[in-house]
């Protein structure tokens, strides 16, 4: 089944969930204080956990290497503030999880000045020192996924990357990081691309953009240099068109294959939050400390867009900006895709491009989750074409293998449309997680006993 309406340059279902940008999208990106005491957890990214190479007690300045990659799939940790380690131990996560981590304590009277190491020069450097220059800077995919960008970039012997997208399409409701990202660092954005461009091999770059940013696809236009192969395309509103599968279709008018990757047809993706880092860190060789966060929601009081210390406690984070006292649900991203924190403790780290704070009055909860009426609703509503609704139903049977191998659960990347439209209430993405951790460790377990045969 194709998944690209011909007739509206875009992919066809989706939804179309209330934005509440308004609030936020026309406030200028403003720098957050220095908590006092830094949480920095050593998992950021998918992959394999930083390795700590500091020890407690220790005096570290704004810059410096605290944990080195872990393996290929992994990044480093750098220190967000000038201070000293006070202890290393476990931390509270987003997962619940405690995992390996330091706090770090800030020096008040530090003027923070950010300390590089090896810049990596754009016009002399190979794409391999390139790839390795992403690395060491610990940049990670910072519309949400955290996938470490160097692999992502790095293109598989016999494929070709011939287009490049960049990913400025926020189509999560609330959150304006990327729309305010695109007016005030289109330099930045446009170095990133001379980066991407070379390391990738692409013979050109679209910068997808969606209407409701009309002013950022503007600008980004009149500052275009004129020495690369860069356009502007603007696409309908509709979620969730900055999904990776959803924008190549949109924009290239091709699917990804089920399984697949981008680079399978011959795309690379990458969001523009994370082209602008590359171009604001690589030049002078010098890892990524902060990051730019929508903090909004009813429950906020300053609502804003705020670059913000990795590791800044989300505690520390909502005294700064005031909450209300009816405070009821704390998402760390979007309503649609983000998470829902049960633990203020945990801190920002590189993957959070949002903060969106309810009251008790805007959370609602359904009385009771009833059973499927067959409406099809979330089947009109899922933007790869999938059956939501036999999905669940398999799900609540624990036919996890019938799942994956009949119905394609592994393609679904939990966008929340299907939960979103259902009038039933049913958690549709809860189960489809839970079902797809269920059908990896199956998948890991059986590879397991194959080698050890």
């Amino acid at each position: 089944m194709s998944l690209f309406n011909f007739h509206k340059n875009t992919f066809k279902h989706g939804v179309h969930p209330p934005e509440h940008k308004s609030e936020t999208n026309s406030l200028p990106i403003r720098q957050f204080p220095f908590a006092p005491v830094i949480i920095l957890p050593m998992v950021q990214h998918i992959g394999a956990p930083a390795e700590i190479i500091v020890r407690e007690g220790q005096e570290v300045v704004r810059g410096q290497l605290l944990a080195k990659a872990g393996g290929f799939v992994s990044v480093p940790v750098h220190a967000p503030v000038t201070g000293t380690i006070r202890k290393i131990t476990n931390v509270p996560s987003i997962s619940g999880k405690m995992v390996p981590g330091i706090y770090l304590e800030t020096a008040p009277f530090s003027n923070q000045e950010v300390h590089g190491n090896k810049p990596v020069d754009v016009e002399t450097a190979t794409p391999e020192e390139i790839l390795q220059g992403i690395q060491d800077a610990g940049i990670v995919g910072l519309g949400g996924a955290a996938f470490p960008t160097h692999v992502k970039l790095k293109v598989p012997a016999g494929k070709t990357c011939e287009v490049l997208l960049i990913n400025g399409i926020e189509c999560e409701p609330y959150l304006t990081t990327d729309h305010r990202v695109m007016l005030e660092q289109a330099e930045d954005i446009f170095l990133g691309i001379r980066y991407l461009l070379k390391v990738t091999g692409a013979k050109r770059a679209v910068i997808g953009i969606e209407a409701n940013k009309q002013d950022a696809a503007d600008h980004l236009t009149q500052h275009i240099p004129a020495d690369i192969p860069v356009t502007v395309q603007v696409v309908p509103v509709k979620y969730p068109q900055g999904s990776e599968k959803m924008l190549i279709t949109s924009i290239l008018g091709v699917e990804v294959p089920s399984g697949g990757l981008p680079i399978d047809v011959n795309a690379l993706v990458v969001n523009v939050a994370t082209a602008a880092e590359m171009g604001r860190l690589l030049p002078h060789g010098r890892g990524i400390l902060e990051r730019v966060i929508t903090i909004t929601g009813p429950a906020v009081k300053k609502k804003g867009n705020y670059l913000i210390p990795i590791g800044t406690p989300l505690r520390y984070v909502l005294e700064q900006v005031g909450v209300d006292e009816q405070l009821s649900e704390v998402y760390l991203g979007g309503p649609m895709m983000g998470v829902a924190v049960s633990n203020l403790d945990i801190s920002i780290v590189k993957g959070a491009s949002g903060i969106v704070a309810f009251t008790e009055k805007e959370v609602s909860r359904p009385t009771e989750i009833l059973p499927c009426i067959k409406c099809g609703a979330c089947v009109e509503a899922c933007p790869i074409s999938l059956n939501p609704s036999k999905l669940g139903i398999l799900a609540k049977f624990e036919a996890y293998e019938r799942m994956a191998d009949e119905f394609h659960l592994m393609d679904c990347f939990e966008c929340g449309s299907c939960a979103y439209v259902c009038p039933s209430h049913i958690p549709l993405v809860q189960y489809f997680r839970l079902s797809k951790s269920v059908v990896r460790k199956r998948s890991a377990a059986k590879k397991s006993a194959e080698h050890a045969k």
